[in-house]
């Protein structure tokens, strides 16, 4: 038997629904409206002992939403912690951890310092400034100036690799003069740096190698692709 109401009775009804878009904002969304209730309905039991059992009774069925992070080392502890930002440090209870406060909870980290280096000589590298300062800190000798002539011929493979050009040893030598702070001074030198025809070589065979495996990893992705895909076998009928 269905009962009528009258437009008085309708409109009242509709007066007293709630509308999501007039209720507060929830402290974490992911546990829900009801549980944001219960922890409210906590905060204003008088009895002391009687909130410490209802808290407790909260974090149980917080635990019981999140059953795959039981294990997570202090899982118990972060549980805390989220009953008391629901209950907007309101609520008082006896906890096993430390109770966190609204400043600390909103305390952003400092900002990670950004490394502010621009080398006027971006192509060769960062790893070349650290290998020349580590060049003169070493003593005079012939393990010295093999080093040298070592970062040299990579600071030509560099410059080769970012302007296909070109290089002569002059402008090399100029710029690792530069670099190392007037310390290491190759203008005099009678032995050449590496051919520009091998160290570009050199980059291409690289460059090609990085393709060629590149491309044959995707070909045999496709190959095992199309044995997986087996053609349909052509439908018989039964006499």
């Amino acid at each position: 038997m269905s009962t009528k109401f009258n437009a008085d009775q309708v409109l009242e009804a509709i007066h007293f629904l709630e509308y999501n878009s007039e209720r507060k904002s929830l402290a974490i969304p992911e546990y829900g409206r009801h549980l944001h209730n219960l922890i409210n309905q906590a905060i204003t039991v008088e009895n002391r002992e009687e909130r410490n059992k209802l808290a407790k009774y909260i974090i149980g069925v917080m635990g019981g939403m999140n059953p795959h992070l039981r294990d997570v080392p202090d899982f118990q502890h972060k549980l805390w912690d989220q009953l008391f930002i629901m209950s907007d440090f309101q609520l008082d209870v006896d906890s096993p951890y430390p109770i966190p406060t609204r400043e600390v909870i909103n305390m952003k980290a400092a900002p990670l310092p950004y490394p502010q280096n621009f080398p006027k000589y971006r192509f060769y590298g960062n790893n070349i400034t650290y290998m020349i300062d580590k060049a003169n800190e070493w003593e005079d000798g012939d393990l010295k100036n093999a080093l040298i002539r070592v970062i040299a011929n990579h600071m030509k493979k560099s410059y080769l690799s970012w302007n296909k050009d070109t290089v002569t040893d002059a402008v090399i030598f100029e710029h690792l003069y530069e670099l190392s702070g007037r310390k290491i001074n190759l203008s005099s030198a009678t032995e050449e740096l590496s051919n520009t025809h091998d160290l570009m070589r050199t980059n291409k065979r690289t460059s090609n190698k990085m393709q060629s495996s590149s491309g044959s990893s995707n070909n045999n992705s496709k190959h095992k692709n199309q044995k997986n895909i087996l053609p349909k076998r052509p439908f018989k009928k039964n006499n």
